[in-house]
């Protein structure tokens, strides 16, 4: 379940719901791709802006198309109920596994944390993938509190940022939490502009954002790290620089990555779910000579 490629697509929207139909389009891609897991509903595919039901209903769509491709879901949400009441529901749509974020509008303490992914480890029979995404939930896990949680039983993988910190670099996370968490838990990277490190310095997975739209690159990158070909992972990672450049540019992956889909015809131009807006005309035009130059598609 958690090695070498991990493609995340976006959930399109049309009219406020699920464009199924696009979904199922981004999910071809993905199958056809050989991809190694199937992440939706992380944080490009929008989990925190989608009801429960609507979350479900993805969660059954990828199930019914990702075939032999094992499908992990994010179940994250402010309160603990709500929590095991999404667990609940990703475990009888068939869900292979938990991704689960530590969201709040209360800023949380490691303990408060600690607790919720507690709460869900006795609760559940699937794995389960802690996600540290500061950006985004505004709370940072310390080596400490992941060592803490990874000893729960049914933690099995920690889905890392790439950004440098205090700390230092990924690599150097990567080397220290070998060491304090269990053998059984596999270490990923998120951030796809550090993937080329979190990959040489030996993370098992490769949660992306591209790999959710552009897979075959993305598993060609992912097969390499699995080679451990460094030299061809940090060449065929050249390919997404320009578009990695841009997620930077514009505070993010999701816009971008919606704007590529728009632009391979796969999903609608107003796919965002609002108060989120598509990019304007300039940026779009700046995302398609990125596609042409690159030969991404």
């Amino acid at each position: 379940m958690f090695t070498g490629l991990s493609a995340f697509p976006l959930t399109p929207l049309l009219n406020d719901d699920i464009d199924e139909a696009a979904f199922i389009r981004l999910l071809t891609r993905l199958t056809h791709a050989d991809v190694n897991s199937l992440g939706v509903l992380g944080s490009t595919g929008s989990y925190a802006y989608l009801t429960r039901e609507q979350r479900k209903r993805v969660t059954v769509i990828a199930k019914a198309h990702a075939g032999k491709i094992p499908v992990m879901t994010s179940i994250g949400a402010i309160s603990t109920a709500e929590v095991l009441r999404l667990a609940e529901d990703a475990q009888s749509a068939g869900a292979d596994a938990l991704l689960l974020p530590a969201m709040s509008y209360q800023p949380l303490n490691d303990d408060e944390v600690y607790s919720l992914y507690e709460d869900v480890s006795a609760n559940v029979s699937v794995p389960v993938c802690v996600y540290d995404n500061p950006r985004c939930t505004h709370f940072s896990f310390s080596e400490n509190l992941l060592s803490r949680i990874a000893a729960l039983p049914q933690i099995r993988a920690i889905k890392m940022p790439g950004a440098p910190t205090e700390a230092g670099t990924i690599t150097d996370r990567v080397r220290r939490l070998r060491s304090r968490v269990p053998q059984h838990v596999a270490l990923g990277v998120s951030a796809d502009a550090f993937a080329v490190d979190g990959l040489n310095a030996g993370c098992d997975v490769w949660f992306s954002v591209c790999g959710g739209l552009f897979p075959r690159t993305a598993k060609a990158i992912a097969d390499a790290a699995a080679r451990h070909d460094q030299q061809q992972v940090a060449a065929l990672s050249e390919r997404f620089t320009p578009l990695w450049a841009l997620f930077t540019q514009h505070g993010g992956g999701i816009r971008v990555i919606a704007a590529a889909a728009t632009l391979l015809g796969l999903v609608s131009p107003e796919c965002l779910p609002r108060p989120l807006k598509a990019l304007g005309r300039d940026d779009v035009a700046e995302i398609a000579a990125v596609l042409r130059a690159t030969g991404l598609e």
